[in-house]
């Protein structure tokens, strides 16, 4: 028995082919989305607008004035159908099914191999919220209260946890040592620290924790046998 079920992922787009097949405004969302990742985008759509064309411009996004075509797919990592023509919409996603390519035929769930959620983005934080495609609009509500509760703050905060997790890797050794301290470094406790006290006195914070563990682990290796 084929169980079913939707395997959450962040999928690495930078430099693959995407497809977007329509050139309307929903199809203008998605663009600008695989724009933003960096995506090798090529759009496809019988008309398009100065809008479209604009949004493309100085990208490596190619614009193809065409019917479609299973050929436009080849090559594709994924691909988007976001067409008024629900029967074309259809073709794409068997056409993508035989492909092997994964498809997001847009407001019919039952045509997608994955959603595409409403995120919230601070730097390199990303919080993603998905409904499975029963209903966007409750997960862009959702989007909404969290973009109120996540500032740009903790953006920068992840910046300074990605630098000291790196040396925290190679100082300390000991995966349950690096655990504990990485706990107490991402805790509400130090994001306060962080944000009352600023980043140079939040390092000074860092900086302490980080040698009571090492000085743990200095005595222990001095300890006798």
């Amino acid at each position: 028995m084929l169980v079913m079920g939707k395997y959450p992922i962040f999928l690495e787009m930078g430099g693959r082919r995407a497809v977007v097949i329509g050139a309307g405004a929903v199809a203008l969302r998605k663009v600008q989305s695989l724009l933003a990742v960096g995506a090798r985008l090529v759009v496809v759509a019988e008309h398009i607008d100065d809008m479209l064309t604009t949004l493309c411009q100085g990208t490596h996004a190619k614009l193809v004035k065409s019917k479609y075509s299973k050929d436009y797919l080849v090559g594709a990592a994924l691909a988007i159908a976001a067409t008024n023509d629900h029967e074309l919409n259809r073709q794409i996603y068997k056409d993508c099914q035989e492909l092997e390519i994964l498809c997001n035929v847009v407001d019919e769930p039952e045509l997608c191999d994955f959603f595409v959620p409403a995120v919230v983005k601070r730097g390199d934080l990303q919080i993603a919220v998905c409904t499975e495609g029963d209903c966007p609009a409750y997960a862009g509500h959702i989007r909404k209260k969290l973009e109120r509760t996540f500032s740009d703050k903790h953006g920068e905060f992840l910046t300074e946890l990605q630098a000291l997790r790196k040396r925290i890797l190679k100082d300390l050794p000991d995966p349950i040592k690096r655990k504990t301290l990485l706990g107490k470094l991402v805790d509400d406790n130090s994001f306060d620290r962080f944000v009352e006290n600023g980043t140079a006195q939040w390092r000074v914070y860092a900086d302490d924790l980080i040698a009571v563990e090492s000085e743990k682990k200095t005595k222990k290796a001095d300890a006798p046998q």
